[in-house]
């Protein structure tokens, strides 16, 4: 199946993605201004390259896969759309959490799809 493997792929690159962001903020806290320049675009590519999951996870689900790869895939998208949100508006109490939350699904998503099983 071409398209369990691309969801593969791409949920690899979003989890690889998702865990770099921590890694930013913590440069940006420790003083240093290029962190928070790379915490902003890599956030929006994270929201595109959920998108590009999401499609995948919906063609899996289409061609016989599972539903609950495209549901999680909306519920990772939704999240991360609202995480953009709350960083632009500097809501730190929801933006922190839910950024604990994005990377705990977004890991065990790429888990998930890349099982036997799956």
């Amino acid at each position: 199946m071409k398209v369990l493997y691309v969801l593969r792929v791409v949920a690899g690159l979003h989890a690889v993605a998702v865990c770099l962001q921590p890694v930013l903020a913590g440069v940006y806290l420790d003083g240093s201004p290029a962190g928070m320049r790379m915490h902003e675009p890599t956030g929006l590519v994270l929201v595109a390259l959920g998108a590009i999951q999401l499609l995948a996870a919906t063609f899996w689900w289409r061609r016989g896969g599972r539903w609950t790869a495209a549901a999680a895939g909306l519920l990772i998208v939704v999240g991360e759309v609202v995480q953009v949100s709350m960083g632009y508006s500097r809501q730190l109490a929801i933006h922190i959490p839910l950024g604990v939350a994005l990377v705990a699904s977004a890991v065990a998503f790429a888990i998930w799809v890349n099982r036997r099983t799956a």
